[in-house]
């Protein structure tokens, strides 16, 4: 495990789509079937990386909550299975179903959607504004395994509502830490 930060996308920048398909489902799903005109938040996840299992309960609380607001949540899985086995579909499919994710968890086999991201670390946040447009990138909030920081999405969610009442982002936006992802040699 190698502690990885975001590479910090630039604000702005349109979100690029996407067709993946959902390893609940079965069915493939694009960006532009997800998305909605309020927000969107794209999480890059993975099965086995503490920092995500240290976020999963998080993440699904605040995607529970905000949905009812009108915010898509999309969760993308982009690692090497043949090297990473638990990271595979079908596991994924068994972690969703555990931790009732309230979001797709797409599989990206050919990593193409990580590199259009340029997402870096699992996890790794981006919440896209009803244009489409990055308004925020990094991390859930300051709390990491093995800490005594209570785990919060302070930052995740103070993003979230910045964009639904139209305010400006906070400027100093902190880079999310995690495992690397895990690229195809």
């Amino acid at each position: 495990m190698s502690l990885t930060p975001s590479n910090m996308l630039a604000l702005g920048t349109k979100a690029p789509n996407f067709l993946l398909q959902d390893t609940v489902s079965g069915n493939y799903m694009s960006f532009d079937q997800l998305r909605s005109d309020k927000a969107t938040v794209i999480m890059f996840i993975c099965n086995h990386c503490p920092y995500v299992i240290h976020v999963n309960s998080e993440i699904v609380k605040i995607a529970n909550k905000y949905k009812s607001e009108g915010v898509s949540f999309i969760a993308i899985s982009s690692n090497d299975v043949e090297n990473y086995p638990d990271d595979s579909p079908d596991k994924m499919r068994l972690v969703a179903k555990v931790l009732q994710y309230p979001f797709p968890y797409l599989f990206d086999k050919r990593q193409e959607v990580a590199k259009a991201y340029q997402a870096a670390c699992t996890p790794d946040f981006y919440v896209f504004d009803g244009q489409d447009q990055l308004s925020y990138r990094g991390r859930l909030d300051d709390s990491r395994p093995g800490t005594d920081i209570l785990l919060t999405g302070s930052d995740l969610r103070a993003a979230i509502d910045n964009v639904l009442q139209g305010k400006p982002q906070i400027e100093n936006q902190y880079p999310s830490m995690g495992c690397n992802i895990k690229w195809k040699k």
